[in-house]
């Protein structure tokens, strides 16, 4: 919002209340009303408002309370934003980033604990980026708010209290860039958001046993970065994903369908997925954990399928 006067942020609590998770903490004070704005809970409205502002020359920033509540949204996103340069013969662009937190937090009920990632992209037109770091937050951030395509930012509220590293300065990640997050020479496991860390907590328990797993973190949905995962099975020779929607139709499908025919020849197993159980998602604290991916299920789950590929 400093280097461009184009930019601006809009969404419930944004500014008065420094937003819903304290994200927007002091931007008010420091850009004024004009170019933080409060909004009424209204999702189709604000969101419209904001492709509107992006087709005539700004670049808004669209803050959803929780990406469950942009389905309130999703004729405007879907047939808006993802539509309007194709369907203008390239005379509008989009440039809007609509960003919040996504999936399950604790014990907030099945209707705030979608997980929409794959709701999105599904749709041509659109940029989907899930960062799992601190540091990756603020790089995709930046580099959605200059793309100028419409980037949806797939935040964790898990992960807010998360610390890190942050690079001082004009630090950018470029969508469609996956990164490695721990090498290794038995099996790849490709992961995003806060699945990047369960599958990191379960590859140091498999380190223990002498099983050593290679973590992709994608970041990028779509663009998804085909090369770095492809390169990772060719040399590991075997393939886990692990996300958090639910398995039919889910984000993992679709990565194991692109890597099945780039590198079918680098895989000595089938590919698996751990993904939330296919069903809505309880409230039960003991019951929302037992659904969701969990370090213990991944670990079985390789082992499980280290154990075929050596039968």
């Amino acid at each position: 919002m400093e280097r461009d006067e184009r930019v601006f942020l809009m969404g419930e609590e944004v500014g008065h209340y420094q937003g819903a998770y304290k994200v927007s903490e002091g931007m008010l004070d420091k850009f004024g009303e004009r170019r933080v704005i409060d909004t009424p809970i209204a999702e189709g409205g604000f969101t419209g408002v904001g492709i509107g502002a992006a087709m005539v020359g700004l670049r808004p920033i669209i803050e959803f309370m929780t990406w469950n509540f942009s389905a309130v949204a999703f004729d405007q996103i879907l047939n808006n934003a993802a539509k309007v340069r194709q369907m203008s013969g390239g005379q509008f662009e989009c440039p809007i980033v609509l960003r919040g937190p996504n999936a399950s937090a604790r014990q907030v009920g099945s209707q705030h604990s979608h997980a929409m990632e794959h709701f999105y992209a599904h749709v041509p037109g659109l940029k989907v980026v899930a960062p799992a770091f601190p540091a990756d937050a603020k790089g995709l951030m930046k580099a959605s708010i200059r793309d100028d395509n419409p980037v949806l930012v797939m935040e964790s509220e898990t992960l807010y209290g998360v610390k890190g590293g942050v690079p001082e300065g004009d630090h950018v990640v470029p969508l469609g860039k996956a990164q490695i997050s721990r090498p290794g020479t038995d099996v790849t496991i490709a992961a995003y958001s806060r699945m990047t860390h369960v599958a990191l907590e379960a590859a140091a328990t498999l380190e223990k046993e002498g099983i050593s797993v290679e973590v992709v973190d994608l970041r990028s949905l779509r663009p998804l970065d085909e090369d770095t995962l492809v390169a990772s099975v060719e040399r590991t020779h075997r393939l886990v994903i692990v996300h958090e929607g639910w398995p039919y139709g889910g984000v993992g499908a679709e990565i194991a369908d692109r890597v099945q025919r780039l590198a079918f020849d680098a895989l000595d197993a089938p590919i698996v997925r751990v993904t939330t159980l296919d069903v809505p998602m309880p409230y039960s604290a003991k019951l929302e954990q037992a659904c969701l991916p969990q370090p213990e299920r991944v670990v079985a789950t390789v082992k499980r399928l280290l154990a075929r590929a050596r039968a």
